[in-house]
């Protein structure tokens, strides 16, 4: 792994394949590192003959913290949100973006394929909105329009997505409470062996665990609202993927995306939650994306 200064911020990325291939990048989503991306399914992309570049957002992982800038008030912000008073965030979704096309700027990356996960998807799609140039193509990941006539979480996602660990100071609080999420919002037709997943999950949480970082971003999607208007100038390749069974970011969110996006491509993977165990499936559908796009 590396760490860059890029629009102004301090970003640790990681990169796979040749220097010289086609470039892939990865954003993930709201809270999760840049380890969240599977290994193999990176390894599986790069081995296809692209260089993929997988990087922390800011205020998560190694990439710069925001804490000068406080935490907000959650409820009071989800209220304000939901009878449609402007949000006021530290920064947004196009602040992020602007995070992804400076790291491109900095690796003198000029066009790459944009991917994203959950938040990710959004900033992915704002990337795409905001700076055609620079994007190859676009997958955009069990996300959303920020449309919120669209379905909200199932009232079980939503607790444990709100919940707190027992102990916020002790490390195997935080897993086991990071166990929990998962296994309400993870892929009930791709399950993970709970030894591999709590591996993966204290592997995050000893490498960083932020949650005032996590209010932080989750206030700037609320920020941004509904984003329709941005996807509607769209016009690189997309391709949208959801998971059926999706309790967080909910199967209408993925189609809405779809049919505001011109020309964006669905497709609904049975059995996939709000997780990447189902990499080997959506590696298979991104080669077959990104191969489509003229060089």
């Amino acid at each position: 792994m590396a760490t860059v200064t890029a629009n102004g911020i301090r970003i640790e990325y990681e990169s796979f394949g040749s220097h010289d291939a086609p470039v892939i990048v990865l954003i993930m989503g709201l809270g999760m590192q840049l380890i969240a991306w599977p290994d193999p399914f990176c390894q599986k992309l790069a081995g296809a003959g692209f260089r993929v570049i997988r990087f922390d957002n800011r205020d998560i992982g190694l990439s710069t913290y925001f804490d000068d800038r406080g935490v907000p008030n959650m409820v009071w912000q989800f209220i304000k949100a939901r009878i449609g008073l402007r949000v006021r965030a530290p920064y947004d979704l196009n602040d992020m973006a602007a995070d992804t096309v400076g790291l491109l700027d900095v690796l003198q990356i000029d066009k790459a394929h944009i991917i994203g996960a959950s938040m990710g998807g959004m900033i992915a799609q704002q990337v795409a909105a905001k700076y055609p140039a620079r994007v190859r193509s676009l997958v955009s990941i069990m996300s959303s329009t920020g449309n919120r006539s669209l379905p909200q979480a199932t009232k079980e996602a939503q607790r444990a997505l709100f919940a707190r660990p027992a102990n916020p100071t002790d490390q195997s609080s935080i897993v086991e409470h990071s166990m929990k999420i998962w296994g309400v919002i993870g892929s009930p037709g791709f399950p993970t062996e709970p030894a591999e997943l709590r591996a993966r999950t204290q592997r995050a949480v000893a490498r960083s665990y932020h949650p005032q970082g996590v209010a932080r971003q989750l206030v700037g999607i609320l920020a941004c609202g509904d984003r329709s208007k941005d996807l509607a100038t769209i016009r690189t390749p997309t391709l949208v993927i959801h998971g059926d069974c999706d309790p967080l970011v909910r199967p209408a969110c993925g189609e809405d995306t779809a049919k505001k996006i011109p020309g964006a491509k669905l497709k609904i993977i049975k059995g996939m939650g709000h997780d990447m165990a189902a990499w080997p499936v959506l590696a298979d559908e991104i080669l077959a994306h990104v191969r489509t796009v003229a060089p």
